[in-house]
């Protein structure tokens, strides 16, 4: 969309509150592309390929990554924006950052680095995404990290406990943790990346869990927000393979919740007026489900946490790789050495939480099938196949 067409809510490029580290204008591009353009070629980008979604990378060469996760959430993200005219560009990169810190072997990973960081400063993915694009990227001769906007580094840090958001205020004051502590809403655009990354999860994890054996469709039909797509697609085809009509009614269920939010939020924008961004920091959340679709959205997601998500066959995997993560963080705090070289050198400089900080950044950055070749090599043990 023009930057002439966007809405006067929508963040415009000009009016950025601009990078940490000012920098010349791109002759080609808006502000929020440059933003995007620097988070595609990053190194933690690629390593996105190789981190798991629900299902483990060797286990199956279709199922989602938090790459291919992270460019759906881009993607229906892009095509709502579009419909309430804010910044597509800058909804593009938060939606393609937003999961940059996530550690390998999905929230299995998170939670058992999270456990080992409890005495030194907790660990949280979404900050760690901004630790990543502030300083652990490394590309440029003048200053750590990507340098992005204020806009979409604020879109990463879409959650933020009230501890770590007094350091990040004390370390840059009226910056990215200010939101959390006056209480305030982010732009429309973070927002929405939000609510995208849900929809987007929701659909794609459904998919994943019936190619795997591990759901059905018959259990589907518990879902309401799934089956009536389900009924109709087989009323109007009633010989289409299973397949075929898995992925319709995935779909058109898609399309639904497209719809709805751009339905809903354009009524909370008329009902509260924003008349800039600043307006909209001031408002109740705005991008949002009506009540129904947020309804049918809780029990789509109540379904998975009990049918796929605790599924025996996904917890024995998140037993193993907690044991990972946690063997790892054990043995690089008792030998640095072990780790790359950055890291041990940062991890050198004091054995508290200097230290746990480094080994808890060496092992987020890691891919799936890396932790686990490493921890082969540490334990001498081969806990995946």
């Amino acid at each position: 969309m023009p930057v002439q067409d966007l809405a006067d809510y929508a963040c415009h490029p000009a009016a950025t509150r601009g990078r940490r580290y000012p920098e010349k204008p791109a002759p080609t591009r808006t502000e929020y592309q440059r933003d995007r353009d620097r988070i595609v070629h990053s190194t933690a980008f690629r390593r996105l390929v190789y981190k798991t979604q629900v299902f483990l990378n060797h286990e199956g060469d279709l199922f989602r990554t938090r790459l291919t996760h992270s460019l759906e959430v881009a993607q229906l993200g892009r095509s709502i924006a579009r419909s309430l005219r804010i910044n597509e560009d800058l909804v593009e990169a938060i939606s393609l950052a937003h999961d940059l810190g996530h550690t390998p072997f999905g929230h299995a990973g998170q939670d058992a680095l999270f456990g080992c960081m409890a005495d030194h400063g907790g660990f949280e993915h979404n900050l760690q995404s901004l630790r990543v694009v502030d300083q652990l990227e490394e590309r440029y001769p003048q200053y750590d990290g990507l340098n992005l906007t204020f806009e979409t580094r604020e879109g990463i840090l879409k959650h933020c406990s009230r501890s770590h958001a007094q350091q990040l205020e004390k370390d840059e004051p009226d910056g990215v943790g200010a939101r959390f502590l006056r209480r305030q809403q982010p732009s429309l655009e973070a927002q929405l990346c939000n609510l995208a990354d849900e929809i987007a999860y929701n659909a794609h994890d459904i998919d994943d869990g019936v190619r795997s054996g591990l759901i059905t469709l018959a259990q589907l039909r518990e879902v309401p927000l799934f089956d009536m797509y389900r009924a109709a697609v087989q009323k109007e085809y009633p010989e289409l393979a299973q397949r075929r009509l898995l992925y319709e009614a995935i779909r058109r269920m898609l399309s639904a919740q497209v719809y709805d939010v751009i339905d809903a939020t354009q009524s909370a924008l008329a009902e509260h007026a924003p008349c800039d961004v600043l307006a909209v920091r001031q408002s109740p959340p705005l991008v949002m489900f009506g009540g129904v679709m947020r309804a049918r959205s809780s029990e789509l997601k109540r379904f998975l946490f009990q049918n796929l998500y605790r599924h025996p066959r996904v917890m024995e995997t998140t037993r193993r790789a907690q044991e990972v993560v946690r063997d790892l963080f054990a043995a690089y705090t008792a030998s640095p050495h072990e780790m790359k070289a950055a890291f041990a050198e940062q991890a050198s400089l004091d054995s508290g939480p200097r230290r746990a900080r480094a080994v808890a950044d060496f092992i987020a950055g890691m891919t799936d099938r890396f932790a686990a070749r490493e921890h082969e090599r540490i334990t001498g043990r081969r806990l995946f196949d």
